[in-house]
């Protein structure tokens, strides 16, 4: 790859609307691809989500960490063959902060995640009714004061679009060839540790 790729992706916006009516439609499919696989990977149990809290259960990191090869591995692979662009959102400290920590403290309060939570309602979990309601009101929120947070908060921090390999100062097959098998002996061992 050439220095262009590894190099910290420009600070510009990448485009927020789809090119089209596939592409919406695709993203519905997947969507429900997505919560079908939540649902059937067990991680749309409130129980299976406070397990990891706890440390007795580990499916939801098994779940993630799978995840994060394939799509990793794929989104990679896809990108180097020329067959999708990636649109890295800017790295700006205090938006991120932020936002991890309202998602923890509702994660926490709540038992689910927005994405476990429309799965959990989606097989009769009516106990994720307030995290989707709090998902959609929150979303409004930072809909109507994203202007104002553009020019205060998300400007705290700003490193611009930069990955993980950028951060480490590496080449992307280079990280793969370290993180992918890291990541699998990972999950070898959670496997391990688990009934």
């Amino acid at each position: 790859m050439s220095a262009e790729h590894t190099a910290p992706l420009e600070d510009k916006e990448a485009p927020g609307k789809p090119d089209s009516m596939p592409q919406l439609v695709l993203g519905f499919v997947f969507g429900i691809v997505f919560g079908f696989l939540l649902q059937k990977g067990g991680v749309a149990k409130y129980e299976v989500l406070m397990g990891q809290f706890l440390l007795t259960d580990f499916t939801v990191i098994k779940v993630m960490l799978s995840a994060i090869v394939v799509g990793m591995v794929g989104i990679f692979s896809m990108q180097a063959l020329g067959l999708v662009k990636l649109h890295v959102k800017p790295t700006r400290y205090a938006a991120n902060i932020t936002g991890g920590l309202l998602f923890g403290i509702g994660l926490g309060l709540l038992g689910y995640c927005p994405g476990t939570g429309a799965a959990a309602l989606g097989q009769g979990s009516y106990d994720a009714i307030p995290g989707i309601l709090g998902l959609m009101a929150g979303s409004y929120i930072y809909a109507e004061t994203s202007g104002y947070l553009g020019s205060t908060m998300q400007n705290i921090g700003n490193r611009g679009r930069i990955m993980l390999p950028d951060l480490i100062g590496t080449r992307v097959p280079v990280f793969l060839l370290i993180f992918v098998p890291l990541l699998v002996a990972s999950l070898f061992i959670l496997q391990r540790l688990t009934p």
